[in-house]
């Protein structure tokens, strides 16, 4: 059964006999009714793809009967293609205002410095220059994780992938991490997995997926708070979650919080120099990699961030 509406859309005749897997085989769309009804456990299922200059976005979603069986599929069918073009015009004037602010910030950073060392200690000349400079740093940080989130936009990030020993990586962190752990007596804990075979990837990207999630576990936990990091392998997946006991996440802000720019509480995170871009960074490596990344959180009980990628044979 169709409407009239998809059929325009799909530029579908009256008379036209055409089946469910022929018309999403058309539509470059890689899904079957079995991985539907069967093998997606019933969830509501979402593509986007390219068909005659538009962007439709499609969603799939099972029909349950009273026995809990599927009976069908529901497919809606939007035209997303004005809103594409939107999305595309607004990273590309990210990308290009990104790009034009590197130098200025760079000529900012390097007088101000100059000027700190040849300014009086504690005066307060030096202590208004002091702040320029760690306001510049500020933009920097931000100037470049939005260039980040810009090569992977235009998929102009190459991985380079290779076998390294995930656990080892971890353990890297924590040593980098544990001064600032000390300072405010969190316990970082990590059970070391034995023989775990090394995962194929991009290293210094999923160090900076990792460096995110436990830093971000470090600042949002109180003082004596506790920090339990996993890596395991479940199947042919690698699995790797932190744990914190810190202050959590309202509910109404986990769906929001892989969005760019989103902060929890802005006040606090502008001033321990987040730039609202990390876990969105993260989320694009993450599914880069082929992977995915969830967060559960209970206010006030703290946060639990999972990191679930394949690890594809070189």
């Amino acid at each position: 059964h169709i409407n009239r509406a998809a059929k325009q859309l799909l530029s579908l005749g009256d008379d036209e006999d055409i089946t469910f897997q022929q018309l999403f085989k058309r539509l470059n769309t890689d899904i079957t009714l079995n991985e539907l009804i069967y093998l997606e456990h019933y969830s509501v299922t979402e593509r986007n793809t390219e068909f005659k200059d538009r962007v439709l976005n499609i969603q799939f979603a099972p029909l349950i009967t009273e026995g809990k069986t599927a009976d069908g599929v529901v497919v809606v069918i939007r035209d997303i293609t004005e809103q594409q073009r939107l999305d595309n015009a607004r990273r590309e004037f990210v990308a290009n205002v990104s790009h034009e602010l590197r130098t200025p910030l760079t000529t900012v950073k390097s007088y101000t410095e100059t000027l700190i060392e040849n300014s009086a200690k504690d005066s307060m000349e030096r202590n208004f220059l002091t702040v320029i400079d760690n306001e510049t740093d500020r933009m920097t940080r931000l100037v470049k994780d939005l260039l980040t989130l810009s090569l992977f936009d235009y998929d102009k990030t190459s991985l380079n992938k290779a076998a390294f020993s995930l656990p080892e990586l971890i353990e890297t962190i924590i040593q980098r991490v544990s001064i600032e752990a000390e300072k405010h007596g969190h316990t970082l804990s990590f059970k070391k997995p034995e023989n775990m075979p090394q995962f194929f990837g991009d290293r210094d990207r999923i160090e900076q997926v990792l460096i995110n999630i436990i830093t971000n576990a470090l600042k949002y936990t109180p003082d004596n708070g506790i920090i339990n990091i996993a890596c395991e392998y479940k199947l042919t997946d690698v699995v790797i979650s932190v744990a914190d006991n810190g202050i959590g996440i309202p509910s109404a802000d986990i769906p929001h919080l892989f969005e760019r720019f989103y902060r929890v509480d802005k006040a606090r995170s502008r001033q321990r120099g987040g730039t609202g871009l990390g876990l969105a960074i993260a989320k694009e490596i993450v599914e880069a990699h082929g992977g995915t990344i969830s967060i559960r959180s209970t206010r006030g009980k703290g946060t639990v961030v999972t990191v679930k990628m394949p690890n594809f044979s070189k």
